[in-house]
């Protein structure tokens, strides 16, 4: 009889490069997984992965029974909230992977606010610098950007302009570009993140009579004066009159208020790096996921 505690043995081997790993996971000791492992297989009579001095992989046929048992353990921890409570009180564990910065500056303020209106919920915020849902266990993933492809739902939260700015002084002591062209003789410093092309800087020239949808798009490879994987690195530098970033909105609109960046070439528009909400299909999808997706949407969705 295959029981729960070897679904989860098969997802915590799917998501784990060894045995060692999976152990942590399920805070066992390899020995003891190893043999868990091994009296699986006799059950089931075939191979579910493997094995190396440092490696472990699944076979086709323990992808499969992970793919299924994960789909099954979801379906269990969901099966609660099936017997609705008469206070409508929601319960059980969320989890939700952010960015470092947006998730450290906006989602982890709002996920207080939601902990507070449903006490009965275990909340977990897991920051990384690249989010996707295929390669860690999440109800709800935030991403910003373009959305690449994926089993999951992409759901628009927020519009999220880049805007490119500099330091007063910078400015004073370089000049204002007027066109983008002029780009080409200023200090830019550059953001390596999900995988983008980030020398090369995409822009379209709005006006009074041309909207975005019909301006020609136009491309510019820039030459970095200063590159970094850290968005809120490269905001200080352009802070400290290092030279011009292209940023998103949401972290700079405070620096600008503030004055000490100051937007320029407003009349162009960057290409956007639109907030995403990455959530399961709607048949998978939980009364906590979708609470909180509302809470977002209604919250984060009107800035």
């Amino acid at each position: 009889m295959i029981r729960i505690e070897d679904l989860q043995l098969a997802v915590a081997l799917a998501k784990s490069p060894s045995l060692s790993a999976a152990a942590r996971t399920l805070n066992v000791t390899p020995s003891a997984l190893s043999m868990r492992l091994r009296k699986l297989e006799a059950t089931l009579g075939l191979a579910l992965a493997t094995r190396t001095a440092r490696r472990l992989s699944l076979t086709p046929e323990g992808e499969r029974f992970a793919r299924e048992g994960s789909v099954l353990l979801a379906q269990l921890e969901a099966l609660p909230e099936s017997f609705q409570r008469e206070d409508r009180r929601l319960t059980g564990t969320l989890r939700v992977v952010a960015p470092f910065g947006y998730g450290r500056h906006r989602i982890a303020p709002l996920m207080a606010r939601f902990g507070k209106l449903h006490p009965g919920l275990c909340l977990q915020l897991d920051l990384r610098e690249a989010p996707w849902p295929d390669r860690q266990d999440a109800d709800v993933v935030v991403h910003i950007g373009t959305v690449r492809d994926s089993s999951w739902v992409a759901r628009p939260l927020a519009r999220n302009e880049r805007w490119l700015c500099a330091s007063p002084a910078y400015l004073r002591l370089r000049g204002v570009p007027h066109t983008p062209r002029d780009l080409l003789a200023h200090d830019c410093i550059c953001i390596r993140e999900n995988d983008e092309d980030m020398t090369l800087w995409s822009f379209r020239r709005v006006s009074a009579d041309l909207n975005e949808r019909t301006a020609a798009r136009e491309s510019l490879r820039i030459e970095p004066a200063f590159l970094t994987n850290d968005g809120s690195t490269a905001r200080f530098w352009a802070e400290q009159d290092l030279g011009l970033v292209l940023r998103s909105e949401w972290d700079v609109a405070e620096s600008v208020t503030r004055g000490t960046l100051v937007r320029v070439l407003e009349q162009w528009r960057f290409d956007n790096a639109p907030v995403m909400l990455l959530v399961p299909t709607r048949k998978g999808r939980s009364a906590r996921v979708q609470a909180l997706l509302q809470f977002l949407e209604d919250t984060l969705g009107r800035g």
